[in-house]
């Protein structure tokens, strides 16, 4: 290995761009490489803005090629198919990328595994499901919108419900500020008796209350069976439905599927407490594509993806210098649950969990941190 190390970083989302920044404070003259199938970053926070018109998907999407010039980080546009050489070579679709240390940071997929699900739309696949969403919902006059999640069977905490929550409540509120509300029937489910249990019990109550202050319907506790064009069937009954949303549960990229990378029961890169890969050297993996240690209510999150980028980056920067890696992530649970008008803080750590009610300065303090962060990427 040199003395001027090529570091590797396949991702593009919020894990993958703070570990580059992180990296380039540290190692100011080391050979920085993001690998992508393109050179953009999407701030899906605000995806659930895109329905009701506070954001249009242009909004959203930003070119990453001028951060990554001001960070002297080269591109190589190709998406990550394979490893090698024990972690030294990453395999794309575009050639080989030979790395002295290499972060995985191309996120997780959803499982699309429920017959019919093709009937229903979700919100984080990107911004074209959120512009669907916006597109149907402008369409109906009237009628019955069912929205749900699902979670992974093998890895229950590899679930995204907060999005849900956001989409769900800012609906209500949309719809009656267009005077439209009480021509709909919203209706919730989830295969959970409590849906949102990682939040903590103060915030599964508080949400279940929003809902029936909203005269919002919940079917609650009854296996998915399958989505059909107008119903969501359930082992406990069928919710009919004009347009379903729903957010499947998650796992790992498919392409560490030929790898020698280990992985976990609901198909993530196996991490350590470090956040590097067990069994290979200057490998790590941050965001939603590896499965860590910690309790269960650990969230899926842009948030501790930044918490387990710097982690990995600081060990990084040791593991090249010849030290021991003892760089850990604190499990964090930080939400706002946007009504579109107001929003819900919720916090949650090994010591306490924390839910403030419904108000207005957490809808502006939500958009306040998309400007922060997005004014970071010029």
């Amino acid at each position: 290995m040199s003395s001027t190390p090529d570091i590797t970083v396949a991702g593009a989302g919020f894990a993958a761009l703070t570990a580059l920044r992180k990296l380039r404070k540290r190692l100011p003259e080391a050979r920085l490489t993001l690998v992508a199938p393109q050179p953009e970053f999407i701030y899906l926070p605000s995806l659930i803005w895109v329905p009701f018109g506070l954001r249009k998907g242009s909004d959203l999407r930003f070119d990453i090629l001028p951060l990554l010039s001001k960070l002297n980080v080269s591109y190589h546009q190709g998406q990550a198919t394979g490893l090698s050489d024990e972690g030294r070579v990453l395999n794309t679709t575009e050639g080989e990328v030979r790395n002295d240390a290499l972060l995985i940071a191309t996120g997780g997929r959803f499982i699309k595994k429920l017959p019919g699900i093709e009937h229903a739309l979700t919100i984080c696949e990107g911004i074209p499901a959120a512009e669907a969403i916006r597109d149907r919902l402008q369409a109906m006059d009237s009628g019955t919108v069912a929205l749900g999640f699902g979670g992974n069977p093998k890895e229950p905490s590899a679930m995204r419900g907060g999005p849900m929550f956001e989409l769900l409540f800012g609906l209500d509120t949309w719809l009656r500020q267009q005077g439209k509300r009480d021509a709909f029937r919203l209706v919730f489910f989830n295969p959970a008796p409590q849906p949102g249990k990682r939040l903590g019990e103060k915030a599964v109550e508080g949400l279940l209350s929003e809902m029936k202050k909203r005269d919002i319907e919940t079917h609650l506790g009854h296996k998915l069976l399958r989505f059909e064009k107008d119903k969501v069937v359930t082992e406990g009954g069928e919710v009919y439905s004009d347009l379903t949303l729903f957010m499947p549960g998650m796992t790992g990229p498919a392409w560490i599927a030929v790898t020698p990378l280990p992985q976990s029961p609901g198909g993530f890169v196996q991490a350590e407490a470090n956040c590097r890969v067990d069994g290979f050297e200057r490998v790590y993996v941050a965001g939603d594509a590896g499965s860590f240690p910690g309790p269960d209510w650990m969230p899926r999150q842009a948030h501790l993806a930044d918490l387990q980028a710097k982690a990995a980056a600081e060990n990084i920067v040791a593991e090249l210098a010849g030290r021991v890696a003892q760089a850990t992530f604190k499990p964090e649970l930080v939400c706002i649950v946007d009504t579109l008008d107001k929003g819900i803080l919720v916090f949650r750590n090994k010591k306490r969990a924390l839910v403030l009610p419904a108000m207005r300065v957490m809808h502006w303090a939500k958009s306040l941190f998309e400007r922060i962060y997005l004014r970071d990427l010029s």
